[in-house]
């Protein structure tokens, strides 16, 4: 999937209009928070909020504000096989407005998708991509269920996953702790981390490390820190230590990269 630009939360008057006889050249999610009115195969669609539609290229577009604000998440995208399979997979309506009760979990996914790819990160579209998998699953749970998912479900620790990561991203030295974090959500040790890989495709350990080797290249090209005190700040007791994870993920020595950046 190639992400061309999403917006999260947009806000319009009373008096909006999109109205798009020719569709646009991408795929085209919205997510509608407020009253809205649509036109989808000539027929007038009223929405009181909390719906969504997913446009093909190409496909005519026509929604207006319902004489309220009208505030929508959206994401302009260019989707592969794999994508379409998996929509199909999942019973994902394509072109037709669908109500699913309870809009909350799938926008903050937005929100998250929208903060990782106006990030500068050097995984951030890995970790969009990511994001946009499990918004299709969440999708395909409220139009499955009807409701929001219950608090005992699997699915349900997907937003603390989301908070985890981000966190561990944002504090790339600090030290986890996954037994803690395993029962924060009443999970095993080993339970915790199969759900974390299967909800990101990664492990929570490869994260931190992911983490800590992004700060450290930001260091490396805008301080003048030494490697050892670089090693410190990012979390490392051991400055060889650091150095071997750093070539690993980026092939290169921490003084080849930062060589290398001041070119």
């Amino acid at each position: 999937m190639k992400m061309i630009d999403i917006g999260y939360h947009h806000k319009h008057d009373a008096s909006f209009v999109n109205d798009r006889p020719g569709g646009t050249d991408n795929w085209l999610l919205l997510i509608v928070k407020t009253p809205a009115v649509f036109i989808i195969d000539r027929k007038e669609i009223h929405t009181k909020g909390n719906s969504f539609i997913i446009y093909t290229p190409q496909c005519p577009i026509y929604h207006k504000a319902d004489n309220v604000e009208y505030i929508n998440d959206w994401m302009l995208f260019d989707a592969d096989k794999d994508d379409i399979q998996l929509i199909n997979q999942l019973k994902i309506p394509i072109n037709r407005l669908t109500d699913i009760g309870d809009i909350s979990s799938v926008s903050m996914l937005l929100r998250s998708i929208s903060y990782e790819y106006h990030s500068d990160r050097l995984h951030r579209m890995e970790v969009v991509n990511h994001y946009v998998r499990i918004l299709l699953y969440k999708l395909s749970e409220h139009i499955e269920t009807g409701r929001p998912e219950s608090a005992l479900s699997e699915s349900s620790y997907i937003k603390h996953l989301i908070w985890i990561r981000e966190n561990i991203y944002r504090n790339p030295p600090k030290e986890w702790n996954i037994d803690s974090l395993a029962t924060e959500l009443g999970l095993s040790r080993s339970r915790f981390q199969h759900v974390y890989n299967d909800t990101f495709g990664t492990s929570i350990s490869q994260d931190v490390i992911r983490s800590r080797i992004q700060y450290a290249s930001n260091l490396l090209k805008l301080s003048k820190l030494s490697i050892d005190e670089i090693s410190h700040i990012c979390g490392y007791s051991s400055t060889s230590y650091f150095i071997r994870q750093f070539k690993r993920i980026t092939g290169k020595t921490p003084v080849q990269f930062r060589n290398k950046s001041q070119n």
